[in-house]
């Protein structure tokens, strides 16, 4: 019997071709996806295929897509229905990107990619996921309003009393504060922008383009907003950086870069709104939600610039301290001391660097001044050179300031060392005298700094109260540089944490009085330098712009230092002053700060008084509003830094981060 090759070549080619088809079994198209993923045929057999329920599996049912076509050069149009709308966004060019050679398969993008709006861009959800991770290790905590420059706000609640020490002096928010603008004191963007209101509360206007680079700022709103950033929030970022990035360097380079340029917006839009219930919060937050997702775009870009999303980081962590419930709202916290630790900065970095370290540590550090913790970062591991004998000559007072932060941020750590929990065991002779050993080495190393310092840091003028024309009850130190004032304020308020701190001071009655008077010494200085900022000026009618300049400038450690030295003070006239003080400073900068009046009056013993608040900044009533979140424990590590360490396993930006391919550049990193 002839084989079948030899029956196919007696019939024609396509009639062959035809009858070989014919015996192939039918391709299934409407069968099951499991039996599809196991390359089996499908009887198609409903609601279960045989072979589905031979394999005791899932019989799955649907339709799988493959996109395979790379040629679409515009996204397609579909016409609009009165039911819904549709947008298509295409970022297959985009990820496409990331790949070597992988963009080079794509046609040219026409130039109606463009004109896509920014706030048409659908933003990663974000929030939750670095939320959640932040979560697990945060305590509901109270809010310190807008403080800034060093600390980091908390709660989560619209009653939050407090933020985080610096970062908490600043509620978002629901309590709006008149806007300075309208007084004497008013910066130069409150007169000739005034009229970007408008363009401001215009809720349709589209944000900074995500691609867009310019030469400089032609937007109305973009240039109001840029010059509330200079002059009234990176003024006080920069209050430990010699070389001012944040005010004067960074603006520049935001022009090529629009993640940080979206970040340096939102914090003046979240400023605006703090001061003037004018702007709506709804821009600040517009701007913020774009730039983050630029930033966890670039997160998942192994060839990103490392240096531009640290710093773009830090900024946006300096937004999330200006916020209401800015606990639940630090989806930036870790991740940006995380990306500092990946590019590598510490006390020794230059440029960008150092200033993205200092403003980030330091703002750790006043929030554990509040808290009561211990600083996460610990700070033997920070690089700070501690030979006083280097840097003695005028002109370095930034190497000095950044030396007292060093050693407030040991204190600060004794501080809470010393807090005693119920598993503690006694304290008994020999724990005190260690304690004690440790407590005399923190006093020799400030001690040590107040005899080293060169001239410049040292008050030109010192007047006692009855010599003074402002009628304060505290003395009048006046100090030159802003970088001075902050010093000394750290200075003064590490001198009376020790001065609390003392453990010989609870068995020994003198040591305990030669303490006290050494606390009120420290925090009258306090008190005077703070109240004398501004006062010096209004008294002689002189620079009263330029004394509000170095309110704002200094506000931020202020306020932690002056609620230290408060707590302190037993006079009710000099408790009084403290108040109006905090109230001077509220009326300047618009920071939520009634906690600070309510734990002030509560440590005095003043709970039957209330003080008078205006109406448009905050209400010192809150019966309408929820009770404030519970205290978290004192003496333990910063919490929010946990985990801020892309080495471990539960790190910041959980879904996003790729390791970085290329290591980041060490340049000065003075631009980029």
């Amino acid at each position: 019997m002839a084989s079948n090759d030899n029956i196919l070549s007696t019939v024609p080619a396509d009639v062959a071709a035809a009858a070989v088809a014919a015996a192939r079994p039918k391709r299934v198209r409407t069968g099951c996806l499991t039996c599809r993923e196991r390359h089996l045929k499908c009887d198609e057999g409903a609601p279960d295929c045989q072979n589905c329920k031979k394999s005791n599996r899932e019989c799955k049912r649907g339709v799988r897509l493959n996109f395979i076509d790379t040629q679409v050069k515009t996204p397609p149009i579909t016409p609009p229905t009165e039911e819904w709308n549709l947008i298509f966004q295409d970022e297959s060019r985009e990820i496409a990107s990331e790949y070597r050679g992988g963009l080079g398969r794509y046609s040219t993008v026409t130039n109606e990619m463009s004109n896509v709006s920014l706030k048409e861009e659908p933003a990663y959800d974000f929030t939750d996921t670095i939320s959640n991770t932040i979560s697990n290790t945060m305590i509901d905590a109270p809010v310190l309003a807008h403080q800034q420059l060093p600390s980091q706000a908390f709660p989560t609640s619209q009653t939050d009393p407090y933020s985080g020490s610096l970062q908490g002096m600043t509620d978002h928010g629901q309590d709006h504060h008149q806007r300075h603008g309208s007084t004497t004191s008013d910066s130069t963007f409150s007169t000739h922008t005034l009229g970007a209101v408008s363009a401001y509360t215009n809720g349709d206007q589209s944000l900074t383009s995500t691609s867009e680079t310019r030469d400089s700022l032609t937007d109305p709103q973009e240039l109001l907003l840029m010059q509330v950033f200079i002059e009234e929030v990176g003024i006080w970022m920069d209050s430990m950086d010699p070389y001012k990035h944040f005010s004067r360097l960074l603006p520049f380079d935001s022009l090529q870069e629009p993640m940080l340029l979206n970040a340096f917006l939102a914090c003046g839009a979240r400023h605006l709104n703090l001061v003037n219930p004018a702007y709506e919060d709804q821009t600040a937050l517009n701007y913020y939600t774009t730039s983050s997702t630029l930033l966890l775009r670039q997160m998942q870009n192994p060839y990103r610039d490392t240096v531009i999303c640290a710093t773009t980081a830090v900024i946006l962590n300096v937004y999330e301290i200006m916020t209401e419930r800015a606990l639940q709202r630090m989806n930036h916290i870790a991740g940006a001391r995380a990306l500092i630790k990946e590019c590598g900065w510490n006390a020794n970095s230059v440029g960008i660097g150092a200033a993205c370290f200092w403003l980030n540590v330091g703002m750790e550090l006043l929030s554990c001044l509040h808290f009561n913790w211990q600083v996460a970062w610990n700070p033997d591991d920070w690089g700070v050179d501690m030979n006083f004998d280097h840097g003695g000559e005028s002109g370095r007072e930034e190497i000095w300031t950044h030396r007292i932060v060093w050693i407030v941020a040991k204190i600060a750590n004794f501080r809470a060392s010393m807090t005693l929990r119920p598993s503690d065991p006694p304290q008994d002779h020999m724990r005190l005298q260690t304690k004690y050993e440790e407590w005399k080495r923190w006093k020799d190393w400030i001690d040590g700094w107040e005899l080293r310092i060169p001239r410049t840091m040292r008050p030109l003028g010192h007047l006692h109260p009855f010599r003074t024309s402002t009628k304060s009850l505290f003395p009048e130190v006046w100090l030159i540089k802003r970088t001075t004032i902050v010093a000394r304020m750290f200075y003064h308020t590490g001198a009376t944490l020790l001065a609390q701190t003392n453990p010989l001071a609870i068995s020994n009655p003198q040591v305990m009085q030669d303490m006290r008077n050494l606390e009120l010494h420290h925090a009258r200085e306090t008190c005077g330098i703070v109240a004398h900022v501004k006062d010096r000026y209004n008294a002689q009618f002189l620079l009263l712009e330029f004394a509000l300049t170095y309110l704002r400038g200094v506000a931020s450690v202020a306020l932690r230092s002056l609620h230290i030295a408060g707590e302190c003070l037993t006079d009710r006239a000099e408790q009084d002053e403290v108040l109006s003080i905090f109230d001077k400073i509220r009326k300047e900068t618009g920071w939520r700060i009634n906690f600070i009046f309510d734990g002030l009056k509560k440590k005095w013993g003043h709970n039957d008084d209330v003080v008078q608040q205006p109406s448009h900044g905050y209400s010192s009533s809150t019966s309408s509003l929820p009770p404030p979140p519970k205290m978290p424990p004192m003496g333990i590590v910063n919490p929010q830094f946990a985990k801020a360490d892309f080495q471990q396993a539960e790190h910041p930006y959980q879904k996003y981060y790729v390791p970085p391919i290329q290591a980041p550049p060490h340049h000065a990193y003075n631009h980029f």
